[in-house]
């Protein structure tokens, strides 16, 4: 299984990115799918995750809690990340993470996508 990652790119200061990953190869399930980031000269840190269902419970970090929206979309495989006013100490390579199990009574696996640059600068 591998995790694809799209959407980034380049917004001033007070727009709007929607992130996407989708899992791609043998997928038996998907439970929790996270995204994370990491900054210039910062660790990587965990930014929000999803449980279960499409509507399952989400968690954030504090930094983007009320302007990051993470959802999932289980018959795509996929995840997203919708991020509004954005700021500078936005910008990071973000990584899709995803705990999948690859076939019927399989192990369960974690993965990462390959990150994808989100740049807020005007």
């Amino acid at each position: 299984a591998n995790l694809v990652e799209s959407g980034g790119g380049l917004v001033q200061p007070g727009g709007s990115l929607r992130l996407s990953c989708v899992a791609t190869g043998t997928v038996f399930s998907i439970t929790t799918m996270r995204w994370y980031r990491q900054g210039p000269g910062k660790e990587r840190e965990l930014v929000a995750s999803i449980t279960g269902g499409e509507g399952g419970p989400a968690t954030y970090a504090d930094a983007v809690r009320g302007r990051f929206t993470i959802s999932r979309n289980n018959a795509k495989k996929a995840v997203y990340l919708e991020m509004n006013r954005l700021q500078a100490e936005d910008t990071a390579v973000y990584f899709c993470n995803a705990d999948i199990q690859r076939i019927f009574r399989g192990a369960r696996d974690n993965y990462w996508g390959q990150g994808i640059q989100v740049t807020v600068s005007s």
